[in-house]
């Protein structure tokens, strides 16, 4: 089915993000993850993708594992780091051959080890051009990537929103945001999207603070601000894994019911492969009666 179809139907979405695994003992545990939170009946899930190759290829079997053996709507990632037209020709196909209908396609980061975005010649420069290419195949429906913060590499967010219009009208069908930490961000990224002529779902993306490090890695690498009070809240407890899990577990569902209650057109769950976090906070909101037909059973 595609997310389209469910848009039909569902005013409001929950949906998870999972990554490729680079051992088996991590494809195991993520399984396992799967299957926990498969009993939340999620609307739809995504798939991850991999610069240079590196996990290209499991992104479209396990994607494909979870739309046809598992039996979840399922959405691949789908980036033009590394690839000319024509081998994102091949992927498209290989993605239809799957029975894959939903793609998300994004620019991608760098690979390990480089700065910057280097174009490849034959490729695709942005995600709003990958997004033509998508399009002009007429088979899948497409996600774009939002910034309630601004990208790290735009002039403002300005121009930042003058990107995300160009996605809509290449033919993006919805638009997943990056984390934030600061609901604030995206009603205004929503309002400004809107007042742009932005007419497209724009779902929060949510990822719970479960490592002091990590947030603070991610926070530097794509511009997201994590609130003073948050900030002193982890520092304070962060040789404390627990602590901090259970901090960042009660913020993220603070902000999940606050987005709720505020129209967001439903919660989009970056669960980095681990179900611990994001059923705790899932089960607030169905607790809060947001995820009615999101019930485990």
């Amino acid at each position: 089915m595609k997310i389209t179809d469910i848009f039909q139907t569902q005013e409001r979405t929950f949906s998870f993000e999972f990554f490729p695994p680079k051992t088996e003992n991590g494809y195991e545990i993520l399984l396992r993850t799967i299957e926990a939170l498969r009993s939340y009946r999620p609307d739809f899930v995504s798939v991850t993708y991999g610069a240079m190759g590196t996990t290209q290829d499991k992104t479209i079997a396990i994607t494909a594992k979870i739309q046809n053996e598992i039996g979840i709507t399922a959405m691949s990632h789908l980036t033009c780091v590394g690839s000319t037209e024509a081998n994102i020709n091949e992927i498209l196909a290989s993605l239809e051959k799957s029975n894959i209908k939903n793609i998300m396609a994004l620019r991608g980061d760098p690979p390990e080890g480089q700065k910057e975005f280097i174009y490849t010649q034959g490729g695709f420069k942005n995600g709003t051009d990958l997004i033509r290419c998508i399009k002009e195949n007429g088979r899948f429906a497409i996600g774009g990537a939002g910034y309630p913060e601004g990208h790290v590499e735009a002039a403002s967010l300005e121009s930042d929103l003058a990107y995300l219009k160009m996605k809509m009208d290449m033919g993006a069908d919805f638009i997943v945001t990056q984390l934030f930490l600061d609901n604030r961000h995206y009603y205004k990224y929503r309002d400004m999207a809107l007042k742009k002529g932005v007419t497209l779902r724009i779902i929060p993306g949510v990822m719970p603070v479960t490592n002091y490090d990590q947030i603070t890695k991610f926070s530097t690498m794509c511009g997201c601000a994590i609130p003073s009070d948050l900030e002193a809240r982890l520092r304070d407890v962060r040789d404390n894994k627990e602590e901090v899990a259970k901090v960042g577990i009660e913020h993220a569902t603070n902000q999940c019911m606050d987005l709720l209650r505020n129209g967001a057109p439903g919660l989009h769950f970056y669960t980095l492969n681990k179900s611990t976090a994001t059923q705790e906070i899932f089960n607030a909101v169905l607790t809060g009666g947001y995820g009615q037909g999101h019930r485990p059973g």
